[in-house]
Order: C-alpha cells, then sequence, then structure tokens
C-alpha cells in the first residue's frame, strides 16, 4: 500500500459519539418497549429462580430476534453464572443477561483497518435494505472526514438505483460512476476503479444489484467484479459488508448466511433498528456468523448511521 499517500484517518469526535448514543437510544425505543420489556416482565414475574422462569425467557430471547442457537447459549451460560455466583434472585439475571449479551458482540480496531489506508469496498443486500442509501451515507461520511471517495453505481438493473445515488453522490460531494441503468455493472466497476487509482483516492466504494433469488446468477456477477477488482487493482485493500434490514428479523440472518455462501463478507451493516421492536438480531448475528457488525443505522439522515459500539448498544437497549 505505500505507492499512495493518504494521511491519517480523523478519528470521530467524543461530542459525536455522544450524540449518536442518544440518537441510538431513540432510535431502540421500540426494543427497549417491545423486547426489553418483555425481558423484564419475566423477571419481575418470578420469587425465585426456577424452570419455569428458564422457560419463559427462552420463549422471550426467540421471539426477539435472538433465534434458537444464540438463546440456548444463552440459557446454558446464565444457568453456570447462577451456580457460580450462587444466584437466588431473579432481578440478579437482568445484570447476568446485560453482561453475557455484550460479550457476545466484539468491535476491534482491525474491524476499521480500512479507514487508514486506500480501501475498496463492496456492499451487497437484497432490494429494500436501504443499501443504496447506506453507500450514500457512508460516502458523506468519509467525505466529511476530508478523504478522497468515490462512488460506483453498479446496481445497474434496479430503476432509480443511479438516480438515488447521484442524489447521495452529489449531498456529499463526492464523484460517481455509472449510474445508467442496463450498463454492464462489470464495466462501471472497472471505470470506478481506474478513476479511484487515477485520482489517488482513499476510499471506492461499490454499490451492487439487490438480487438474491437467483444465486448462481448473484454469484457469477460477484465473481465477476471481483476478478475486475483483482486485476485492476491487486494492491488496494478491500472487504465486502452485506447491508442488512433490522426489521426483518431471521431473515436478515438468512440472508446474510446466503451472501455469505456467493461472496467473502467480512462485515455488517445493520439498517432500521429504529423500527423494529425485538432488538435481538443484531446480538444474533455476530454470535452465529462471527462477522462484526461495523455499522448500525437508526434513522434516515447521515449522522443516524455510525459506529457500532456493543458496550453503547446493550447499554441503550437495556438502560
Amino acid at each position: 500500500m505505500a505507492m499512495y499517500d493518504y494521511g491519517n484517518v480523523e478519528q470521530p469526535q467524543a461530542n459525536e459519539k455522544k450524540g449518536f448514543f442518544t440518537r441510538l437510544k431513540e432510535g431502540l425505543t421500540k426494543s427497549r418497549s417491545g423486547f426489553v420489556a418483555d425481558v423484564d416482565r419475566v423477571f419481575l414475574g418470578y420469587d425465585k429462580i426456577c424452570e419455569d422462569l428458564y422457560d419463559d425467557l427462552e420463549e422471550v430471547l426467540i421471539m426477539g430476534d435472538l433465534g434458537v442457537n444464540t438463546t440456548e447459549e444463552l440459557l446454558d451460560e446464565i444457568r453456570e453464572a447462577v451456580n457460580e455466583r450462587k444466584l437466588k434472585l431473579p432481578g440478579e439475571l437482568r445484570a447476568v443477561l446485560v453482561e453475557l449479551l455484550e460479550k457476545r458482540m466484539s468491535v476491534s480496531e482491525n474491524d476499521y483497518v480500512y479507514e487508514y489506508q486506500p480501501s475498496i469496498i463492496m456492499l451487497v443486500g437484497v432490494n429494500g435494505v436501504g443499501k443504496t442509501t447506506t453507500v450514500g451515507k457512508l460516502a458523506a461520511k468519509s467525505a466529511n472526514r476530508g478523504k478522497k471517495t468515490i462512488i460506483a453505481a453498479a446496481d445497474t438493473f434496479r430503476a432509480a438505483a443511479g438516480d438515488q445515488l447521484q442524489v447521495w453522490a452529489d449531498r456529499a460531494g463526492v464523484p460517481m460512476i455509472g449510474g445508467v441503468e442496463g450498463t454492464d455493472p462489470g464495466a462501471v466497476v472497472f471505470d470506478a476503479v481506474s478513476s479511484f487509482k487515477s485520482k489517488q483516492a482513499s476510499l471506492l466504494l461499490v454499490d451492487t444489484a439487490g438480487r438474491l433469488h437467483n444465486k448462481k446468477n448473484l454469484m457469477e456477477e460477484l465473481a465477476r467484479i471481483n476478478r475486475i477488482i483483482d486485476k485492476e487493482a491487486a494492491d488496494v485493500y478491500r472487504e465486502t459488508w452485506v447491508v442488512l434490514d433490522a426489521t426483518t428479523g431471521q431473515n436478515a440472518l438468512q440472508q446474510a448466511k446466503d451472501f455469505s455462501e456467493v461472496t467473502n463478507v467480512s462485515g455488517i451493516v445493520l439498517t432500521k433498528m429504529d423500527g423494529t421492536a425485538k432488538g435481538g438480531i443484531a446480538i444474533a448475528i455476530e454470535s452465529e456468523l462471527h462477522i462484526p457488525v461495523k455499522y448500525i443505522g437508526v434513522g434516515e439522515t447521515v449522522d443516524d448511521l455510525d459506529y457500532f459500539n456493543p458496550h453503547d448498544y446493550v447499554k441503550a437497549l437495556f438502560e
């Protein structure tokens, strides 16, 4: 990566992080009044820790989008904590649950290494999850940090996808390559990579078509895009993120699994968290797929999408 000098990445300011925590807490209002309220009702409904309590808690966790596997593992860990800590009161289990949920999610410095070197990030996801909007928001955030950013509008199948992305590109003040319906996606990516190199840009964001019903065609298209990038930018750091709609619950988890089968997914962007009354899907994704949730969205504006912080997420959910 020594062929370009891109400078250091500016880190988010403390007041910006605090501002997003407030938005995150507000965005998780439905989840607190739904999922978390149901959890608390279980703990308040018993005067001692018993099998009936565990059964009720299991049902609430599964209904909260944590999924069967994650729920079973959590219950085993809760039972173990009860025995080791000699807990007696149901109310004591709340702190244990919060602790275990946070432990199941992790984001390391390496998960954002793309910010420190020239990078190409391809975003995948089915139609309607907010993928194109996410590309626009990420481009705006990168540009706001003073980084040269380019968008490749390689979703040339969905009508108006290019127009939608162009609006975001204009807002962010970044160039967009492609966007014409019916254009060969591979040609768009080739031109975008060429522009990325010639302009010595920091970040290239590739928006792809949101199709999953035909995995064979999707696999072929993504493989072709990857071959082009391999050939034209072999020395550039790359990642593939799948964008998921939190309101679809366990369907989002299945989509992540499906995309992992056709491409090397290295990160998750979870959108529309403000629209779900469940809230457990972020935990289930990291717990079952071991793929980090890198960004979380709780609204429509650029500021409503930010880094995913497990501690802040669980705190905002249960506080």
